[in-house]
This record gives C-alpha cells, sequence and structure tokens, in this order.
C-alpha cells in the first residue's frame, strides 16, 4: 500500500484514499494518541506529505468532520511535528520569490531576523533569568518582548494581503487556522510582557511564557515557509505578488525590510477593470447620457462633485470609513493619511467574516444579523490602542424604503476631542 500511496503520479482514487489516511491520523491525535504513536503510522502509511494534501486536510477537518478551528489550531502543533522533514520540496526553475523585495523573500527575511532574536537574544537572557531572576534581566526580556511585538507587522501583511488572495483560489482552512495561531502568539507576548512589567507571577511562570513563546514562534516560521509560502507560490499569479508588494509599506515591516522595490523581468501593463473604468470616467467632460452630469463626476441629491473632489472629500476626513455591501462584501475603504487599522487593496472584494480573526467573527455576524433583521440601526466600541483612544460606530446603511444596502464602519481616534476644555474662539497662529 505505501509504495502506491507515495507514487508522486497518484491518481484521483489514490489521492483520495491518502487524503482519507491523513484525514484518520489527525483524528486519532483528536482522540487523544500520542505523537510517537501516531507518527509511526505516518511514516509508515503516508512518506511525503505535499503542501496540497495539507491544505485540503485542514479544510476538510472543518467543513466536512466539523471539527471547530480552534481545535483544528489546536492539532496543527501536533502535526507540524509530524510533518517536519516529510513535507516535499517544491523545486522551480525560476524563483523570483528569492529576489530582494519579493514578498516572499520578505517574509523569509524577516523570519530569519525573528529566529536571531528569539533563539539567541530572548533564549540568552532567559537562560540567565533562570540561573538570578534580577531587575536588569527583567528588564532586558521586556527590550526583547518589546521588539518581538514588532511581528505584529509580519503576521498582519500576512493576514490582510496573502489571506485575501488564497480565499480567491478556494482555500480557508489554513488562513483561519493560521490566523487564530498569529493572534494567540500576539497575547501571549503581551501577556508576558505585563506580568514582567508589574511582577504579578513568580519567575518560574515567567519561564515557562517565555519558552512557549520561543516554541510558539519558531513553530510559526516553520509553518510559513513550509506550507503556506510554498502553497501561496503555487496558486498566485505575479501580478498578485507585484500588488502584494506594492501594498505592503502601508502595513510595514517586520524588525529588518526590503533591500529594494521588486520589479519582475514582465509586468503586464493592461489595466484592472476598476482602473479602467476609473480612467475612463476621467476622461473627459462629455455629458453621460441622458443626466446632463459631465462624465467623471457623481451627481447627489445636494450637489455634483468630480471623482477626484470626492475621493478627496473622503480620504480628508478625520476617520476611516469602510463600507461593507448587503451581502457582507467589502467594497470601499477611505485612505487617509494616518489609518488606526490597516487595510489594503487586497480586501476588496473580500466578505467581512474572512477579515476579522476566527475568534471574533461570531460578533460580527451577530451584529450584521441584527442589522438585516432591523433590530439595530447602529452599534459602537471604543477601546485603547497604544497613545489612541479609538471610537469604533457601525451604522446599518439602508435605501429610502428601508431596504438593507449593507454597513458603514467608522472608526475615530477621539483621544484628542476626549482632552478639550474650555473654549476656542480664535485661529492657531
Amino acid at each position: 500500500m505505501s509504495e502506491l500511496i507515495n507514487n508522486r503520479e497518484l491518481g484521483a482514487p489514490e489521492q483520495s484514499r491518502r487524503q482519507q489516511l491523513l484525514k484518520e491520523i489527525i483524528k486519532e491525535l483528536h482522540q487523544g494518541k500520542s505523537v510517537d504513536e501516531v507518527k509511526a503510522r505516518f511514516e509508515a502509511a503516508v512518506g511525503d506529505v505535499t503542501v496540497a494534501e495539507i491544505s485540503a486536510m485542514e479544510h476538510a477537518l472543518m467543513e466536512e468532520e466539523g471539527i471547530p478551528v480552534e481545535e483544528v489550531q489546536r492539532l496543527c502543533s501536533v502535526h507540524t511535528a509530524i510533518f517536519k522533514g516529510s513535507i516535499e520540496e517544491i523545486h522551480r526553475s525560476s524563483k523570483p520569490e528569492e529576489q530582494p523585495g519579493h514578498p516572499v523573500h520578505t517574509f523569509k527575511l524577516e523570519n530569519r531576523e525573528i529566529e536571531r532574536l528569539v533563539n539567541f537574544k530572548l533564549q540568552l537572557h532567559l537562560d540567565k533569568y533562570r540561573k538570578e531572576a534580577g531587575e536588569e534581566l527583567r528588564f532586558k526580556l521586556l527590550e526583547d518582548l518589546s521588539l518581538l511585538l514588532d511581528l505584529d507587522k509580519h503576521y498582519s501583511r500576512k493576514e490582510n494581503l496573502l489571506f485575501p488572495y488564497l480565499e480567491k483560489y478556494g482555500i480557508y482552512g489554513p488562513t483561519k487556522v493560521m490566523w487564530g495561531i498569529d493572534d494567540g502568539i500576539r497575547m501571549m507576548i503581551k501577556e508576558t510582557k505585563g506580568k514582567l512589567t508589574d511582577g504579578s507571577s513568580d519567575p518560574e511562570t515567567i519561564l515557562m511564557d517565555l519558552e512557549r513563546i520561543i516554541k510558539e514562534v519558531n513553530e510559526m516560521i516553520f509553518k510559513e515557509e513550509n506550507i503556506l509560502l510554498p502553497m501561496a507560490l503555487e496558486k498566485l499569479t505575479e501580478d498578485e505578488w507585484v500588488s502584494i508588494a506594492r501594498e505592503s509599506d502601508q502595513i510595514g515591516f517586520c524588525l529588518t525590510a526590503p533591500e529594494r522595490e521588486w520589479i519582475p523581468e514582465r509586468v503586464p501593463l493592461q489595466l484592472s477593470g476598476e482602473e479602467a473604468e476609473g480612467t475612463a470616467s476621467e476622461g473627459g467632460g462629455a455629458a453621460q447620457e441622458g443626466t446632463g452630469v459631465p462624465q467623471g463626476f457623481v451627481k447627489f441629491e445636494t450637489g455634483i462633485l468630480s471623482m477626484e473632489q470626492l475621493e478627496a472629500v473622503m480620504n480628508h476626513l478625520p476617520v476611516d470609513l469602510t463600507f461593507i455591501d448587503e451581502h457582507d462584501v467589502v467594497r470601499y475603504f477611505s485612505h487617509g493619511k494616518e489609518r488606526i487599522f490597516a487595510r489594503t487593496k487586497a480586501v476588496i472584494g473580500r466578505t467581512v467574516q474572512n477579515c476579522h480573526p476566527p475568534q471574533s467573527v461570531h460578533v460580527v455576524n451577530q451584529l450584521l444579523e441584527d442589522f438585516k433583521a432591523g433590530r439595530k440601526e447602529a452599534e459602537d466600541f471604543w477601546i485603547p490602542v497604544k497613545d489612541k483612544f479609538v471610537y469604533i460606530r457601525y451604522f446599518a446603511v439602508r435605501s429610502e424604503e428601508g431596504r438593507y444596502l449593507g454597513t458603514l464602519e467608522f472608526t475615530q481616534n477621539i483621544a484628542p476631542i476626549r482632552e478639550l476644555q474650555g473654549q476656542k474662539r480664535i485661529l492657531s497662529e
């Protein structure tokens, strides 16, 4: 049987059979078998496993077997230990991803810096802290964790730029699992940093937390470079990688930055449908047929604005706006100079549920359900974020007849407003 399973030229029946074996092995882990027991069966029965099979397996576990995302996230750390050393190498005759500036090259460049930070600097300070938990080492660990929080940019680019493209190709399982684990790592770092700051935990607890952080960060690097990135390279087009590269600096980079802009040898010059439409609308002053409104202008009930004026107005508002249509699809966001939360063009056309971590999707769904049913017209949230106090408002957008058209998200940093006192009646100098 193993000879058939390991054959790289498997037909559909054998691929299905192999997939079933993979699912059974992961389900055995779920039922409590040890890693060693399952690993032995895995190596004997399955052999090398491909990136595509891991993706299909995780999707099947959630969709077909009904195992929750949270459980697959827990299993993910276990089955990574099994898959290490078994994932096939993907050989390419041409490797643009190895060129500086390519998003994959940048992800890996950052991973090397993250490895240096956690496996050398943080590990060294952890070992010294184990021997003598003094104030100097406590401050060094706090400094290390503060630096490590920079990986939020790495994870955010992955979640907001790479995941949307994978979802366009029908790949949802791995993105949901990985996003959940990313959030877990972020939380562990923040919580451990808090414990070190306020002295609320004993040194032994701190050591356990730090060891877990190092382990989880290293496991995520392995998953990215052996599962996620090879899978993305199989699916995404050159134009899609170009888009990701161009939008990456809107979120930022982790501990390092690309050496230069990545410009592939051949980039198609044709415009996308939206760009072509926008060019046409800006192209002249001829009136739109039957409206009396010049091309490139939008007529409202209370006035007319050019496309340039309209976009400038939206982007000069001191708030971030995002509009989600009646099908829960992101259709628009404003892009002012200082957005509070990262948005990239990759989210356009993506369902709002897939723009949130799995742990918070139930809140999003409940809100949208209330809006659609007419039970609510608005909902407000407010949260402190670093030096900001963020006020987030959601409004149900309806037609004059009351038909639900979508939801408007309105986000504003109101920290300066909360500090206002007295009155101001003259111009600033």
